[in-house]
């Protein structure tokens, strides 16, 4: 059983900052990839930033500059998002891709955190 908890969503004004966590456990495997995802009613979900094994790190243009990913030891992503917009606001969503011992890449998400950004 896998499981992703995400914490650290809320209601924040405008310029405001707020840092989002993802702890993944369970029978996960190697993590390849952890990032964040945002979905807002009526559009598809777009990837806001990942880490990949290692250093490597990609961001959506919309928020370069501004959010900053980063993993820990223990199998957490962080999302620190400053300078935030209300276009920001959104539900956003921890995506883990892992290897599994057959060899095999799953993909696995979390329940996702309210962020809202008010003007």
């Amino acid at each position: 059983q896998v499981q992703l908890v995400e914490s650290g969503g809320g209601l924040v004004q405008a310029g405001g900052s707020l840092r989002l966590s993802c702890t993944a456990s369970g029978n996960i495997g190697v993590i390849n990839v952890m990032g964040w995802y945002r979905q807002v009613p009526g559009k598809q979900r777009e990837l806001v930033a990942r880490a990949a094994s290692g250093v490597t790190t990609n961001y959506a243009e919309s928020v370069k500059g501004r959010f900053t990913i980063s993993r820990d030891a223990k199998n957490t992503v962080y999302l620190q998002m400053n300078s935030l917009k209300p276009e920001d606001t959104a539900v956003y969503y921890c995506h883990v891709r892992a290897r599994r011992s057959s060899g095999y890449e799953f993909d696995y998400w979390g329940q996702g955190t309210q962020v809202t950004v008010s003007s």
